[in-house]
């Protein structure tokens, strides 16, 4: 059975500041629609849409928390499993940027990826319709560099403008980053028997299962 032929699942999570505009570029993104009308996302939730990566067809499944303070806690179980965290800030309100450090090592520590030093983060910076701006690109693009050389994508999702291409990166780089988990599940770690580290040699090889 040929591996390629399963359809592949690719989990992405989209953090930052209440009012950045996460619902509004997952909706851009997945149903090409945009509303003026602000309405806090309570909790988390997600859409999805299959796109094709390097002539892979994948499902991407995009999850949008809340922003808010008070609903962050509900936040920790959707992280886990994720393949790829967008980290979203507003060019016209400076302290959204300033947040994405807090969002980012926030996201590490409640996902828990197996490398962290590695997992692969896409920021986008949205509201570039508006006029009052107030981070640079040239700001934003020397953060991500900080950051192992995150992807940096500036976006409007009302006019749909950049959204497509930031999350095609993403969908490539979660691909990539399930395909790492994947190899590296094949080679399962060492069952331990007894409480004695030198006394488990080949305990992972007589696996039934």
């Amino acid at each position: 059975m040929s591996g390629s032929r399963r359809k592949t699942l690719l989990k992405v999570i989209i953090l930052g500041d209440s009012g950045v505009g996460k619902t509004s570029l997952m909706n851009q993104f997945v149903n090409k629609k945009f509303s003026n009308q602000y309405k806090a996302t309570i909790g988390a939730d997600f859409l999805t849409r299959e796109v094709m990566v390097d002539n892979k067809l994948v499902t991407l499944q995009i999850w949008d928390t809340a922003g808010q303070e008070r609903f962050q806690s509900l936040g920790v179980a959707f992280y886990r499993g994720a393949d790829c965290c967008v980290l979203a800030f507003d060019v016209t309100v400076a302290s959204t940027f300033k947040n994405l450090d807090s969002w980012r090592d926030e996201f590490l520590i409640q996902a828990s990826p197996r490398d962290s030093e590695h997992f692969p983060f896409v920021v986008i910076g949205n509201k570039i319709d508006l006029e009052n701006r107030a981070v640079t690109a040239k700001r934003a693009q020397q953060w991500c560099e900080m950051k192992n050389h995150a992807p940096y994508f500036e976006t409007s999702a009302k006019d749909a403008i950049g959204v497509e291409q930031a999350f095609q990166t993403v969908a490539r780089n979660a691909l990539a980053q399930e395909a790492d988990s994947e190899m590296y599940n094949e080679f399962p770690e060492p069952i331990t028997l007894t409480g004695n580290p030198g006394n488990n040699q080949g305990s992972g090889s007589n696996c039934s299962c």
